[in-house]
């Protein structure tokens, strides 16, 4: 009896020669034994791919599971592969099933990481002021922020000024140590804000700190802004104020009163300094200065609240109070509010604003200096006209210390409104050239 070349070929185990020789329109090939179930089949184009043929266990269904294309899969990495499916079958899964599954995990991991990818350095940012620092609407509710308003405000001010400014469409992932470390120092060497820096770095170490723990990185990422501490600590850069010694000599003054009206700085921000220069008080005092603490009969100016705590009665010089009964024609609750917003303006404005000018050269042509240096320059002037110092230290609502401090209580109050006239009498002989 004739034997089947066919059915005795199909015996034999497959081997690269078989493979090799297999013609599109032939008939699959199988692979025996312990190889059960390894077929090649040879498409019109003449690629050879193989696949393994089984019943599911799960839906007993004849299934078709592609391993690979030969020759760029070997046959012996085709059979290694199909030993490794058939131990899934044997333990009553599904292979066909289980890799379709694994491919749809694998593609959602990819598309988180790509959304990784697209999520910015702002987006983090309005994440962390939205959902943690600022107040907002839950059920029609309003939940109060982490921060108070002023603070809130700040925040935003912070963050979008230089972190938002410098890297805001730039991938949050994708901002490393160095990035940050190139930012605050930029913030502390070209503009002398050490402050500044520090509540920069503070606020952006503590967005990455949020979009982490609602999970937006991976969990091995690490937070780029408290790297960035670390070696600023180890390079000793100081993110703390420095202890202020900046005062304008008379000279300066002069240049710098006569320089100031025509400055690019805003009307009101002129007139803080200017009364800054009157009274000696603090710019940020000065900022949130209100009309109805003010009584211009008497020249008094009622400061409720201070940074010391403490309240107190600040004597107008006859220059400080001429100038606000013209002031108060043009103004609403506050002396110096903000045109756009009618509230205060913020005491950083003017800051911000002489380092623009600096950066433009637009800037008065003397050492640099800041807005605060003019409250040092009241204190050193009342001493340069021989002001006593317990009166100059009370102009300026310095805290006495010690047993002076418990035991004589005395406000200086007609002493600071002697002295600060002479003071004010004093720039206008500066302005006048009879300084």
């Amino acid at each position: 009896m004739p034997v089947d070349k066919s059915t005795k070929q199909a015996k034999k185990p497959l081997s690269s020669l078989t493979i090799k020789a297999l013609k599109p329109g032939q008939k699959d090939l199988s692979d025996t034994g312990e190889n059960a179930g390894l077929r090649i089949h040879c498409g019109a184009t003449g690629t050879k791919t193989y696949f393994y043929r089984y019943t599911s266990p799960v839906t007993k269904k004849l299934m078709q599971l592609k391993i690979g294309n030969y020759p760029l899969k070997t046959l012996a990495g085709a059979r290694l592969k199909l030993q490794e499916l058939k131990v899934i079958r044997k333990s009553g899964r599904c292979p066909a099933t289980e890799i379709a599954t694994q491919k749809q995990e694998k593609e959602a991991a990819q598309a988180k990481q790509a959304h990784e990818t697209d999520f910015t350095v702002q987006e983090m940012v309005e994440l962390y002021l939205t959902h943690f620092v600022e107040d907002r609407m839950i059920d029609g509710k309003r939940k109060p922020g982490a921060r108070k308003p002023k603070g809130q405000s700040e925040t935003r001010r912070t963050l979008y000024g230089d972190a938002v400014r410098t890297f805001g469409e730039i991938s949050a992932s994708k901002i490393i140590r160095k990035d940050v470390v190139d930012l605050i120092l930029e913030i502390v060497n070209e503009r002398g804000a050490n402050v500044q820096a520090g509540n920069v770095l503070r606020e952006l170490s503590a967005a990455y700190e949020y979009a982490i723990g609602v999970g937006k990185f991976e969990e091995s990422f690490a937070n780029p802004a408290v790297l960035a501490k670390a070696s600023l600590r180890q390079a000793k850069i100081k993110l703390t104020s420095k202890k202020g010694k900046r005062t304008l000599s008379d000279e300066e003054l002069i240049k710098f009163l006569k320089w100031l009206p025509g400055s690019v700085f805003t009307q009101t921000q002129k007139n803080v300094m200017r009364f800054t220069l009157w009274t000696g008080c603090r710019t940020g005092e000065v900022c949130l200065a209100e009309w109805k603490n003010v009584n211009l009969e008497d020249g008094i100016w009622d400061i409720k609240e201070s940074k010391t705590g403490v309240g107190r009665h600040v004597q107008l010089p006859t220059q400080a109070t001429d100038f606000l009964k013209q002031l108060r024609l043009t103004t609403g609750d506050y002396l110096f509010p903000s045109q756009k917003t009618g509230l205060p303006i913020q005491q950083k404005s003017m800051t911000v604003q002489a380092w623009q000018l600096r950066t433009t050269n637009r800037m008065l042509d003397i050492d640099h200096w800041t807005p605060h240096d003019l409250r040092r320059t009241v204190r050193t002037g009342l001493s340069r006209l021989r002001c006593p110092s317990e009166v100059a230290e009370a102009v300026l609502a310095h805290t006495r210390k010690g047993i002076e401090g418990t035991y004589d209580l005395h406000k200086y109050e007609p002493e600071c409104r002697e002295w600060l006239q002479k003071w004010a009498d004093h720039l206008d002989e500066l302005i006048a050239g009879k300084g």
